[in-house]
């Protein structure tokens, strides 16, 4: 082996967000901020009706509650470092700020898909055992469900940031709109083998742990649903109930192709790619608040009702 010299970088460590390739502008910071208002707008007012409405303290709205929280973690964590680009053409983000950056990204991308695969359990208790659901989904058994799947998520990223504890790093330009582990790890003096295999890792095993847990429930409940001919009303209502959350993965799913096939082509203009990179953490924390706004009627009447209330006349 050869030997390798380098000077690595000493704190204070300054990070230079590459960006879009984009002077600054006030319209789009206005645009971002208008963005980012309906995500907190949306998301918050999904949480807050769930908190109140005491009909709604059920498992599957808990879920959606918690659900929202991650999309809310994920907005928050790209969208306000974009208002501060636009506004002020600030690129320079601290070492810490990039961390932290760095790891709310990964804990929401994590998170999305544990919570919707624990989602998915629920629907599927709900479908196949109505009977015994209130049985199976205690309150003390939903609370585990939900602190399993964040648990899941955030010692996951945590063992994938504590392996670059000690790495060293010779650059300070992230080639990238935000900060992410694979952008920092670009920057390291050394190869990161161990990193990068367990980066790799994590990625395969939550896609596809996530995509077979969603696809055995949901092929489970069409099972039911399709052997359920003379009970057209209780096979409707269940596909009514599943569909928000399964429209809610295939979307989720659909931004990342997008993403995947983004960065495949050479030909795609660099701007449209790293906008690419950025829809996963503006579609759906966009989007989910509306199906589920929509599709589901209680939490849809509970919207409408809180609404009215805000909004009518004292006497």
């Amino acid at each position: 082996m050869e030997n390798v010299s380098y000077v690595a970088l000493r704190q204070p460590i300054v990070f230079e967000l590459e960006g879009f390739e984009l002077p600054r502008s006030h319209a789009l910071f206005a645009l971002v901020l208008a963005t980012y208002l309906l995500i907190l707008l949306g998301n918050g007012v999904v949480m807050s009706v769930i908190a109140v409405d005491k009909t709604l303290h059920r498992p599957m709205y808990v879920m959606v509650c918690n659900l929202a929280a991650c999309d809310l973690l994920g907005g928050t964590a790209v969208m306000t470092q974009l208002m501060v680009v636009f506004l002020t053409g600030e690129k320079r983000i601290p070492y810490n700020s990039a961390y932290a950056q760095a790891i709310c990204v990964h804990t929401y991308g994590a998170a999305v898909q544990t919570i919707l695969s624990a989602m998915a359990y629920d629907r599927y208790v709900a479908v196949c055992e109505p009977l015994r659901y209130h049985t199976i989904m205690t309150m003390a058994h939903m609370v585990f469900v939900i602190l399993l799947a964040w648990a899941v998520a955030i010692i996951l990223i945590a063992v994938l940031f504590a392996l670059n504890v000690g790495t060293p790093l010779c650059g300070t330009n992230i080639r990238h709109v935000y900060c992410s582990n694979r952008s920092i790890l670009n920057l390291a003096c050394v190869p990161t083998p161990i990193n990068d295999i367990y980066g790799l890792c994590l990625t395969w095993t939550l896609s596809s742990s996530s995509f077979f847990i969603i696809f055995f429930c949901y092929a489970k409940i069409l099972s039911v649903c399709l052997m359920r001919k003379s009970d057209k009303g209780s096979r409707s209502k269940a596909l009514q109930t599943c569909a928000s959350h399964l429209v809610i993965y295939l979307l989720y799913e659909i931004v990342s192709l997008i993403i995947i096939l983004g960065n495949r082509f050479p030909q795609v203009p660099m701007n449209v790619k790293k906008l690419c990179t950025i829809l996963i953490f503006i579609v759906p924390p966009l989007i989910n608040p509306i199906i589920y706004g929509f599709v589901t009627k209680e939490l849809r009447t509970s919207i409408i009702k809180l609404l009215k209330t805000r909004v009518a006349p004292k006497p």
